[in-house]
């Protein structure tokens, strides 16, 4: 049992692969990610306006939209339920 006072180990970060942890904070921006995700799929959507005069594209566009929309909410499951496994 460890005790609440102990910090948790994070893997170190290799300074030649990495130079940017030498000098500051190395990490993600996870939110950033999933809200530039989420910006692109309503761009792909914005495609579906215009003067199309058959539909494959818009077919195309929707199924692109759908796919990259499934794999954020996927995403966003997998990675609320992440801790219970």
């Amino acid at each position: 049992m460890s005790s609440s006072s102990e910090l948790d180990k994070r893997r170190a970060v290799d300074t030649h692969d990495e130079p940017s942890a030498e000098w500051g904070w190395h990490g993600t921006f996870p939110k950033g990610i999933k809200i530039a995700g989420w910006l692109s799929t309503l761009g792909v959507f914005s495609l579906l306006i215009g003067n199309h005069h058959g539909r494959t594209e818009d077919l195309w566009v929707v199924l692109v939209g759908l796919s990259m929309a499934g794999l954020l909410i996927w995403d966003q499951v997998r990675s609320r339920t992440s801790w219970r496994r």
